[in-house]
């Protein structure tokens, strides 16, 4: 514990030094800027952390929308006509892209920052199996759509540095006038995602072993999981597209949810509550408040930064389990 401390303040100290001698950011003139396309809300945070005021972002999935469900408009087809780099998750999170590429006939470079990475497996597949042995075909359609691999790699901030690092490699070959401020503003965000991984390593042990278990809507959190100790579960496995479970499938999740002994299950930002609500109130559990999971928080809410989001992600975690 004391050694890990230690190095959570030194990542501190390295930190404040980066900011002393970071490059301050000047007025790039707009139509010299390079022209970078985000996919979702929370990718658009770290290229915004690493490019600053160097490049022209655009994001296509906004704050508080659900990436599963979303449906390209013509207005997001002309932005990627402009664009210069596309920068997706991958693994099948955004089924709708290579549509959209094809369509807009942009010749920008895609970056696709989970090849190459060693992805979980969706564990809910085998559980989804069992679950909805009466609508086959739509469990059958809710894996294709979101392929074999789990992409919700964000929940996990020891791998969220492995991805700024790709986004500031790609930055750097794209755009090597500003390699120096890319390299240095990079580096200050990858010493602020170090410390906030090590407070949620220290921070878990307030969560008694046993109650660490995260029962939410859809199955999002198994990184988080792996990384910080938690078991997981969910109501509708894979993707918020999946079609309500049935009574016997809510029956049977309520029948977990009372085997985990756990004081409370949890709602997320991008679905409806009222299944997890009624889930709650059978098993005579707490529904907790709403966590951040697969896109930011609206301006000023208190997940609007991928930094702020997994902080107020760990602090309703503990809160409800402890």
């Amino acid at each position: 514990m004391f050694r890990l401390r230690s190095q959570i303040l030194g990542i501190l100290l390295c930190a404040a030094l980066i900011v002393a001698v970071a490059v301050p950011m000047s007025g790039a003139a707009a139509e010299n800027r390079l022209k970078v396309v985000a996919t979702f809300s929370i990718l658009g945070d770290w290229i915004a952390n690493v490019a600053a005021d160097k490049v022209d972002l655009q994001v296509l999935v906004g704050a508080g929308s659900d990436s599963h469900t979303y449906e390209p408009s013509p207005a997001d087809s002309a932005v990627l006509s402009q664009a210069d780099l596309i920068f997706a998750i991958g693994a099948e999170f955004e089924p709708w892209l290579d549509a959209l590429v094809e369509s807009s006939g942009t010749k920008a470079k895609r970056i696709v920052l989970t090849e190459g990475l060693e992805l979980l497996p969706f564990e809910g597949h085998a559980h989804e199996e069992d679950m909805h042995h009466d609508g086959e075909g739509e469990a059958d359609d809710a894996e294709h759509a979101h392929g074999e691999f789990d992409p919700h790699v964000w929940h996990d901030v020891s791998l969220v540095i492995k991805l700024v690092e790709r986004i500031r490699d790609a930055l750097v070959e794209a755009d090597a006038a500003n390699a120096e401020s890319y390299t240095q503003q990079a580096a200050l965000y990858i010493a602020q995602l170090g410390l906030l991984d090590g407070e949620i390593l220290l921070s878990v042990d307030e969560v008694p072993e046993a109650r660490r278990v995260l029962i939410t809507t859809h199955e999002t959190f198994a990184y988080f999981g792996a990384r910080y100790g938690f078991k997981v579960d969910s109501a509708l496995g894979v993707t918020t597209e999946a079609a309500d479970p049935s009574a016997g499938e809510i029956a049977e999740l309520i029948e977990r949810v009372k085997a985990a002994g756990v004081p409370a299950i949890f709602a997320d930002n991008v679905t409806n509550p009222r299944l997890m609500e009624q889930i709650a109130r059978e098993a005579g559990v707490k529904l907790a408040p709403p966590l951040f999971t697969d896109a930011l928080g609206e301006a000023g809410s208190e997940g609007d930064t991928y930094l702020k989001m997994m902080r107020y992600n760990l602090k309703t975690i503990i809160e409800a389990l402890k």
